[in-house]
């Protein structure tokens, strides 16, 4: 780069690219082919995703962008559609829109927005929307800023002048079933028209955008890895994820090993007052399984209840034939992730190894099967409404 051009050759952008291989070390099985093709498309996916985080928009002329979802796959939750906007802590935001029938809409401000940064920074506040105004036609707004503007009388949100995000999660249970919520922001100390990008901003931002995969992988697989050593396989833990996690909300979480002619038996009690709860299955690389065209996933309006009131789901590769099935989608090892939020409970849920030939007889009486019909028409609502709802 010369001092006149702010801008350097293609080659030297690219070339930012190559450390992200050295990531393969980093998993469960860096030796393995199947893991190293999964991890090329990771990178690929990461590049795409990282277009968004730093030319779409900025704190002067914010959207709310797509974050994680099911083409952003690193570890969303299944029954969330995210959003991002940078922000400056020091501005004034309204957003506004239309609060449509969304199960859960969540603000959460922060510092630090993983991938963007290493180590992840942190949360700072939040705002549930049931602190909103919500008109009678379904219309909200409100101001985020550090101050509350002279005479406003609506919904206002506190702005640590450090915060650089705003992160929003659209919760459904009822997929497909719940209107979506619709969301726009704009900070009021900026002028209307949004200015052309310089060479410098340019060459900034590609660098960034470049070297996202390396923060962000490395992160999630950092994790895994640890939490492989540390718990082994099989075997949950609550987690909080301080700092990072949304607020009220536990997590229960294992790193699942299936062999071959077996399935796993997953069973938890179940809290008495629970506002939400779910669980589903991650790959080996902290990406959320195929979730349309797979039911990966289960909460609490779609999963089944036992007679005795306890939880139970199987883990396999082939449909076992009951109505709760987690279909890993051809992965032996990953991670499940299950969230309590809001319950007066977080029990710690267990995995049963049980061999394919006894499966039958080690079941509950009581737990719901499903037909091959009944199987095929959930899967073609699951599909469906995955794609009612505005993921991206």
């Amino acid at each position: 780069m010369s001092n006149t051009d702010p801008l350097a050759p293609w080659e030297e952008y690219v070339d930012l690219l190559k450390p992200g291989a050295g990531l393969l070390r980093r998993t469960w099985r860096p030796d393995d082919p199947e893991y190293r093709a999964d991890v090329y498309r990771q990178l690929a996916m990461n590049l795409s995703y990282a277009y968004f985080q730093y030319f779409q928009s900025d704190p002067l002329h914010p959207e709310f962008m797509p974050l994680w979802n099911s083409v952003y796959l690193l570890q969303p939750n299944p029954d969330d559609v995210y959003y991002y906007a940078p922000i400056d802590g020091r501005r004034r935001y309204r957003i506004a829109g239309d609060r449509g029938g969304t199960f859960l809409v969540h603000f959460q401000f922060g510092a630090g927005m993983m991938g963007m940064v290493y180590p992840p920074g942190r949360q700072i506040n939040y705002l549930d929307a049931r602190e909103l105004d919500v008109g009678a036609d379904g219309s909200f707004e409100f101001i985020a800023s550090a101050e509350c503007p002279p005479g406003y009388s609506g919904t206002w949100h506190p702005l640590d002048p450090a915060c650089d995000f705003m992160m929003v999660r659209l919760r459904s249970y009822d997929w497909g079933g719940e209107a979506d919520t619709r969301l726009a922001i704009e900070c009021l100390d900026a002028p209307p028209l949004k200015p052309r990008m310089t060479a410098g901003d340019i060459d900034a931002r590609l660098r960034s955008m470049f070297t996202l995969s390396e923060r962000w992988s490395r992160l999630w697989f950092d994790y895994q890895v640890e939490l492989l050593d540390r718990l082994g396989t099989n075997t949950f833990e609550l987690n909080r994820f301080e700092g990072m996690g949304i607020q009220n909300q536990d997590y229960w979480t294992a790193v699942f090993d299936l062999q071959e002619g077996e399935a796993l038996l997953l069973e938890s009690d179940l809290p008495e007052q629970r506002r939400y709860w779910n669980v589903q299955l991650n790959d080996p690389y902290f990406n959320a399984v195929e979730f349309v065209y797979r039911q990966t996933s289960l909460n609490g309006h779609t999963a089944s209840v036992d007679p005795d009131g306890r939880f139970r789901a199987v883990i396999a590769i082939e449909d076992p034939g009951v109505a709760n099935w987690l279909d890993p989608g051809g992965f032996r090892q990953g991670t499940v992730f299950g969230r309590w939020m809001e319950c007066d409970a977080a029990p710690v849920p267990t995995l049963t190894r049980i061999s394919l030939a006894s499966l039958e007889t080690a079941l509950p009486d009581g737990m719901a099967r499903v037909t091959p019909e009944q199987r095929a028409a959930a899967l073609r609502a699951r599909r469906m409404g995955a794609q009612l709802r505005r993921r991206w």
